[in-house]
């Protein structure tokens, strides 16, 4: 899996049916449920961040390199996130946030996952995992170069985590095959259309001429892959509000 251009300025997917998705980039520290993870956090402050530190998983790496550099952090649950979050529950007398991964009892989904655990285990990639603190360190300078000029100016440690998370992200999903990308994006992109969908179908709001807007945090290596389904999408999944 080779490393995307990181970019920092969010992309906007224009619905053809009307309304907007917004891709916004961030750098992950970990993919979890994000109330679920926070609550567990305030009860024992600091026990996701040193359950990772000592995983030995590309987790733990990504928490490592992370805390070398000069930025608040990491932490565990991912912040950016449960910021975004808080202020769509907060926010209008809460805003509408929908599910964009379908949900443990989704028969499909779980298809999905299954097949993916069983690439995980396959022998080839069992045996990559020796290889993979090369790999890491060889990606992260690979990604130094996919780093976008932003309209903005940032830390250089910011631009130095861009490459960290770019190596998790590429030894996170080295077991994905081409088929198994192709239908989470595919999945992934009906499911937004599908809330967009749901939120100019609604009688509460007034979009205007341009239709509503969705917010969608995207993790900062996955941006362009995303974008190109959403363009590609044909599809529409209907979704029910959180």
């Amino acid at each position: 899996m080779e490393v995307p251009e990181l970019r920092w300025e969010s992309s906007v997917f224009q619905d053809p049916d009307g309304g907007s998705a917004i891709l916004w980039p961030y750098l992950p520290c970990v993919i979890i449920s994000l109330r679920e993870e926070e609550e567990q956090d305030k009860e024992s402050p600091g026990v996701h961040l040193e359950s990772a530190t000592a995983s030995g998983t590309t987790l733990g790496m990504l928490v490592r390199d992370l805390s070398e550099l000069q930025l608040e952090g990491p932490a565990i649950p991912d912040p950016e996130r449960i910021r975004l979050l808080r202020h769509a529950e907060n926010s209008r007398g809460g805003m509408p946030i929908f599910s964009i991964e379908p949900g443990i009892d989704d028969k499909k989904w779980a298809d999905w996952q299954s097949r993916w655990a069983d690439e995980q285990v396959r022998f080839r990639n069992l045996i990559a995992t020796f290889g993979r603190n090369r790999r890491w360190a060889k990606t992260r300078i690979k990604a130094i170069s996919k780093i976008q000029k932003p309209p903005f100016a940032i830390p250089n440690d910011l631009g130095a985590a861009a490459a960290v998370c770019a190596a998790w992200w590429v030894e996170e999903f080295v077991s994905l095959t081409p088929e198994l990308s192709r239908e989470r994006n595919e999945r992934y992109a009906s499911r937004i259309r599908g809330a967009i969908s749901n939120l100019r179908e609604s009688s509460d709001g007034d979009w205007g001429v341009s239709g509503p807007s969705l917010l969608i945090p995207v993790q900062q290596c996955y941006l362009p892959s995303l974008e190109d389904s959403l363009i590609a999408c044909g599809s529409v999944e209907m979704l029910e509000r959180e």
